[in-house]
């Protein structure tokens, strides 16, 4: 059976372009939800996304229903793949992630496997997924669906959610989280710099982040209860 619904909005460009400035690993400070499971790694390095989610639920070795979203992929898209629990057949190589590109989406994310690195590098689309594999999908026309709710590393993802991902990890937000998260995490990223200069001024870090101050009142504590 095969399920086949409208692309969702966009997300506002603006929103996206703030969301990108943040760092998943800065929002993991604060935020623990939203996260797909340290699994699903980076296959390129040093690349930083922050799209539309445009999903996509394929079963097995029949990767079909890819095909069918390359149609459809727009400027700004990620494609986040449910692979149903296969992790035998990769469900992206170098003819599918040429094409993600030329359509203008920004990365594909599989909660699977993935083939080709040579073409992936050379294409330099980037891909997240759980691994590699020789043995790929096939348009085999069995079932699949689009655009409709998935699961990806763990996380509920739907059609239209905001998705940050870079060689840490892969976020997962509702487009009227992304200010609040993206802005904390902005403000977070400068006052590391702050720290930093402090720290090569010879300061020592338990002494700026008041680790030393809580201590010695928790010993402090502790010998006037003895």
């Amino acid at each position: 059976m095969f399920v086949v619904n409208d692309l969702p909005p966009p997300v506002d460009p603006a929103l996206l372009a703030l969301l990108g400035r943040a760092e998943p690993a800065t929002i993991g400070h604060f935020r623990h939800t939203g996260f797909m499971a340290p699994e699903i790694r980076g296959l390129l390095p040093n690349r930083r996304i922050a799209g539309t989610a445009v999903t996509v639920r394929c079963f097995g070795a029949d990767t079909t229903m890819i095909h069918y979203a390359l149609g459809k992929l727009r400027p700004g898209d990620i494609l986040v793949v449910d692979r149903a629990g296969d992790l035998k057949h990769a469900a992206c190589g170098g003819g599918v992630a040429f094409a993600a590109r030329a359509a203008g989406c920004l990365g594909i994310i599989i909660d699977g496997m993935a083939t080709d690195m040579q073409e992936l590098r050379e294409y330099d689309l980037p891909v997240w997924a759980r691994g590699l594999s020789t043995v790929t999908g096939k348009r085999q026309f069995t079932q699949g669906e689009f655009c409709v709710p998935v699961s990806c590393g763990g996380v509920a993802v739907e059609p239209g959610d905001a998705v940050l991902a870079d060689e840490n990890g892969v976020l997962v937000l509702k487009a009227a989280e992304i200010t609040e998260a993206a802005e904390r995490a902005i403000g977070m990223q400068a006052n590391e710099k702050k720290t930093m200069a402090r720290l090569r001024a010879g300061e020592k870090m338990p002494d700026i982040n008041g680790t030393n101050a809580r201590i010695a009142e928790i010993l402090s504590a502790q010998a006037k209860g003895g």
